[in-house]
């Protein structure tokens, strides 16, 4: 089943996404992927004699599981034509090891395409919202959507 076409995105709707626990291996692999191997997500000594206590998270992989969690939700199943970007995105707490996140999603402005009748642009803000209800991240990305298709 399709997502939402442009039309049926409704500025001020909010959506819930399923929740997901930051795991170690999420780290290690995001690591290797990124190459960021700073101590301040791969060492525990290092990290004990922090202001913070234990390791980080990196910011960018809670950034990369928030579109993940968005896409889970089936809004844009077969219906995102392309991602267009992120704007003031914020860290506004630490991600840790072991928490469980879920994103709060508002839709926060639609606009018909000007130069394409068969699409538009929905701007999204994401909260990341951690088990304790701390917004760790927020921020909007914007995505072009397909149309309904003309009956």
């Amino acid at each position: 089943m399709p997502g939402k076409y442009f039309e049926e995105f409704v500025t001020g709707s909010e959506f819930i996404t399923p929740s997901r626990t930051l795991t170690e291996t999420d780290v290690v692999m995001f690591a290797a992927m990124t190459g960021d191997y700073n101590e301040i997500h791969t060492s525990e000594v290092f990290m004990n004699k922090s202001q913070f206590g234990k390791r980080l998270v990196h910011g960018l992989l809670g950034l990369s599981v928030s579109h993940g969690l968005l896409f889970r939700l089936g809004l844009l199943d077969e219906t995102a034509i392309a991602f267009l970007g992120i704007e003031s995105w914020n860290f506004e707490a630490p991600l840790f090891f072991g928490d469980t996140i879920h994103v709060k999603i508002t839709i926060s402005e639609t606009r018909a395409s000007k130069s394409k009748p068969d699409r538009g642009i929905v701007k999204f803000f994401l909260q990341i919202v951690k088990q304790d209800g701390t917004v760790a991240q927020s921020g909007y990305k914007t995505i072009m959507v397909k149309r309904k298709p003309a009956e």
